[in-house]
């Protein structure tokens, strides 16, 4: 049985409000524009939008506090790492996945050759819970 992939963010603004909202626990719209949308020169209006948009797709949650809404990330910031990182590589091996896993394990290698061991066990382990 594969693990299905969460809905992701749209794009890097949506995943930018999406990531400031992990950070704060909850915010209102004004709080993420400050942090995500002022300083890319953005007009709150869409700073807002990207807020509906992550609602829409049950990413967020939100509720009313006063005249404003608060928002919360509906997954953990975890999650939608290990899902953007999923989503990457798929894009990434495509169609024919052995010349970018040679190249993936270059990379984890040149990074840091304990890490390249630590890969090793991890798919030691998958295949034994796999086979067993």
């Amino acid at each position: 049985m594969r693990k299905r992939i969460p809905l992701l963010p749209g794009g890097e603004l949506e995943y930018a409000a999406l990531l400031a909202l992990c950070d704060l626990g909850s915010g209102s719209a004004r709080q993420i524009h400050a942090r995500v949308g002022e300083p890319k020169g953005l007009v709150y209006t869409t700073t807002a939008k990207v807020l509906d948009r992550l609602l829409a797709k049950r990413l967020v949650s939100r509720r009313r506090r006063g005249k404003a809404f608060v928002y919360r990330a509906a997954v953990k910031r975890e999650a939608l790492e290990r899902a953007r990182a999923t989503r990457a590589l798929k894009d990434l091996l495509g169609s024919d996945p052995s010349p970018a896993m040679v190249a993936l394990v270059d990379a984890v290698e040149a990074v840091d050759r304990e890490l390249l061991d630590e890969l090793g066990r991890e798919v030691e382990a998958r295949r034994r819970k796999r086979d067993g």
